[in-house]
């Protein structure tokens, strides 16, 4: 059947049939890619504790430190970052384009008076003529700060928080500079992200004056920490935290549609945090990724919110435990307990295991098609199946769609069904049990971001935007 049929496909669940149990198609990893499961093997734990150990040498990273001393402050820092990741760039066969993105930042609550600031941003561009519109960011921060955030003069090492971020960013790039993958890879070290999260500002907000179609970002705050505040160790789980309902003041009238019809939790960044989840399963199954229902924590905030506020899906990756004795703190000895954002700190294995996370989840996401559009789920009358329609992908290799469903008080997909080259398919089951969401599959089996459905009402309505 032609991709662009409007023709009806209606298919059998088997497993549906005489109350057979879902398949649990989230919880069972495919088989892997064997050239990202070799970027996942090739992050180096030895390269991401030199990084460390070098960004925290440089005394303080605070975004007002001085700019033109060779061995301490943020200058010194970002210098040293753009020639690490120039290197990469320069090994034969690396695609890599790395460039500072400079700006004038205007004095603000944290910043006193207009002040030069410096992302380094190094780009990989796809290889496909379609898919490299697509564009995957991952960051980290490369700034650091002491107890007193305006405080641009004493040691603030940032070890943790977030020379581990920058290391993570800056291990990708240079892993993946030789790849040839279908979508653009975007890997970036912020400045200011302690004066206001101003260089992630900056950059999101020219990307969407630009039209840059970020479709999913990843930002990498304080993930080098394994312990907890009472010295248990566990190098096993990472927090991702994902928005739902954009906190806007007003509700969009596309939200109004998914709060009516359930949806809350299928949030462009809930289907961004399932997809990575999936990733990290499938290629790093030591790891657990721990989604949590919220943008960020109490009190906090990262580089991904500036990227929501442009209208782009983000996520953050934080450790599972986190020691505020490391965190924001001037280093001193107080009672015998050492306090400060130190190298020491810092569980170098489990930062690996956070890479190559991150590594599975950008290749994956790379090397697959783009979420389906226009997806709409058929509410003309009643009847105890479902039917839902989409428009083609831009895709000239794609292999069809697949129709996941997963019941309305589960988080992540039970069952999935490849329904075909088709637009328009249904399934055997209620849309008042399930919630249905659409995927579109490569040519070599690799799966899109699922999109939530809107309701359709009218069969002759234009087609969704």
């Amino acid at each position: 059947m032609d991709r662009h049929s409007p023709a009806l496909a209606t298919f059998t669940f088997v497993a549906l049939m005489a109350g057979a149990p879902l398949v649990l198609a989230a919880e069972v990893p495919a088989a892997a890619d064997p050239e990202i499961a070799r970027l996942v093997r090739d992050v180096s734990q030895s390269r991401l504790e030199t990084t460390i150990r070098t960004l925290a040498g440089f005394g303080t990273r605070h975004s007002l430190s001085a700019t033109d001393d060779p061995k301490r402050g943020i200058g010194a820092a970002r210098r040293w970052i753009k020639a690490r990741l120039d290197a990469c760039a320069a090994e034969a066969g690396a695609r890599l384009k790395v460039e500072f993105d400079e700006f004038v930042q205007e004095p603000s609550a944290r910043v006193p008076k207009a002040v030069p600031m410096v992302n380094v941003v190094a780009t990989l561009e796809g290889v496909d003529p379609v898919a490299k519109a697509r564009t995957l960011v991952v960051s980290g921060h490369y700034d650091s700060m002491c107890s007193n955030v305006m405080n641009s003069e004493c040691d603030a090492p940032g070890a943790n928080d977030d020379a581990s971020g920058t290391a993570v960013v800056m291990e990708l790039a240079c892993v993946f500079a030789k790849s040839r993958l279908p979508a653009t890879l975007v890997f970036m070290a912020v400045a200011g992200e302690e004066q206001g999260l101003l260089g992630a500002t900056h950059w999101a907000k020219v990307a969407h004056e630009r039209g840059v179609n970020v479709e999913a970002m990843i930002t990498n705050d304080i993930v080098g920490n394994a312990h907890d505040d009472t010295g248990r160790r566990d190098a096993t789980v990472l927090r991702l935290f994902a928005e739902g309902v954009p906190a806007d003041k007003q509700v969009s009238e596309e939200w109004q549609q998914r709060l009516a019809t359930g949806g809350e939790n299928d949030s462009a960044p809930r289907e961004l945090a399932r997809t990575i989840r999936d990733a990290a399963l499938r290629y790093v199954p030591e790891m657990t990724v721990k989604i949590v229902y919220r943008r960020d924590r109490y009190l906090r905030g990262g580089d991904h919110i500036p990227f929501l506020a442009e209208g782009f899906t983000a996520v953050r990756f934080t450790e599972a435990h986190e020691d505020f004795r490391h965190q924001h703190q001037d280093v001193r000895i107080v009672d015998g307990v050492q306090f400060g954002d130190l190298p020491q700190f810092v569980d170098f294995e489990y930062l690996s295991r956070v890479a190559r996370v991150n590594a599975a989840a950008l290749a994956s996401l790379a090397s697959a098609p783009s979420a389906p559009v226009g997806v709409r789920i058929e509410t003309m009358r009643l009847e105890n199946q479902t039917t839902l329609s989409w428009r083609a992908n831009p895709e000239p290799g794609i292999a069809g769609y697949e129709i996941v469903w997963r019941e309305t008080t589960a988080p992540f997909w039970q069952g999935a069904e490849f329904v075909g080259n088709v637009t328009r398919a249904s399934v055997p089951m209620s849309k008042d049990d399930y919630l249905f969401s659409v995927r579109a599959v490569g040519g070599g089996g690799q799966r899109s971001l699922a999109t939530y459905p809107l309701t359709l009402r009218n069969p002759q309505a234009a087609p969704a935007k």
